[in-house]
């Protein structure tokens, strides 16, 4: 997934800036050395590096996003109440919904928009989360960075009912680096994976936050190891909003709707933080009557079950 801004007006009288929450999901393979190997190391990657001063094009690129956040809040984007009374949704549009997003990729392998149907993925195995920082990142964010990654994962686990906690032996890390130690962080994360992370070393100006997911098993949908990366520039709000969209798609929802809301699965950044109808996706997407695999026709009458439950209704078509 590739978290980055589309048409909203502001910033020079530029015609628009509105995030593409898209978050660009490679193709998996089944190579072995993805699956990350034992170590001793708990959730960090490394013992904390001292902090070193960010260069002119980072204190620029700061400046931007914060512009880039103010202009947001200010037309009532990045909402973070979850939706309400304006934002009902119905077992149809969450059935609807879960098969827009969990059985089709946003992007092509290339990184072309329109990657076409998939079958279900997600983690058979506890996602355990490592949270690494680069080394211009302070003390005191490096602590709200892990309070807030750490928070958001028992809350994903207690949505999906799958074990997801920072853990030793990390198979999904977070990496909140800013534009002049990205590299270095991925490097180190690229050797334990044994994977050199191409995706995630050049990002454009407007590529807040991505994450990128690998797997094997039949039709490679059983995910083994997951990436994110955040920028550190990011403000704050921009910055959890990244935390709780890369790591949710990292899960298993890998394409955006339109139609989605109240949703963070939505390209037009209404709402910065995982909603309840999001919640009831997750729910969805980790519940046993589903297969790790399965294709979206064989998968739609469970879906639609699973819908009606959740939303206490029946569907209407």
């Amino acid at each position: 997934m590739i978290r980055r801004p589309r048409l909203w007006k502001a910033l020079g009288g530029v015609a628009a800036l509105v995030f593409l929450a898209a978050c660009d999901m490679p193709p998996v393979t089944t190579d072995p050395v993805l699956t990350p190997r034992a170590r001793p190391d708990p959730a960090a990657v490394a013992p904390p590096p001292p902090v070193r001063a960010t260069s002119e094009r980072s204190a620029a690129l700061r400046s931007y996003l914060g512009a880039v956040q103010s202009s947001q809040l200010t037309q009532g984007l990045l909402r973070q109440d979850g939706g309400g009374p304006d934002t009902p949704f119905t077992a149809t549009m969450l059935a609807r919904n879960f098969e827009q997003i969990a059985f089709f990729d946003e992007f092509t392998p290339t990184g072309e928009p329109g990657g076409g149907e998939a079958v279900l993925r997600r983690w058979d195995m506890p996602v355990r989360i490592a949270v690494a920082f680069g080394a211009s990142v302070p003390p005191s964010q490096r602590t709200r960075d892990t309070a807030n990654t750490r928070s958001y994962a028992r809350r994903l686990a207690r949505a999906t009912g799958h074990p997801i906690a920072i853990a030793p032996n990390p198979n999904f890390y977070v990496i909140f680096a800013s534009e002049d130690d990205r590299g270095d962080v991925l490097d180190e994360v690229a050797a334990r994976l044994g994977n050199p992370l191409t995706q995630l070393r050049s990002l454009s100006r407007d590529t807040y936050c991505a994450v990128v997911a690998f797997g094997g098993g039949t039709g490679r949908a059983t995910t083994t190891a997951a990436v994110a990366v955040v920028r550190a520039e990011n403000p704050d709000l921009l910055r959890l909003s990244c935390i709780h969209e890369e790591i949710a798609q990292g899960l298993g929802l890998p394409n955006d709707s339109p139609a989605a809301r109240p949703s963070i699965f939505n390209d037009d950044d209404e709402f910065a933080l995982l909603t309840d109808h999001d919640e009831a996706l997750l729910g969805m997407l980790y519940d046993a009557r589903l297969t790790t695999g399965m294709d979206r026709a064989e998968a739609r009458p469970i879906v639609r079950q699973l819908a009606a439950e959740r939303t206490g209704e029946a569907l209407t078509n």
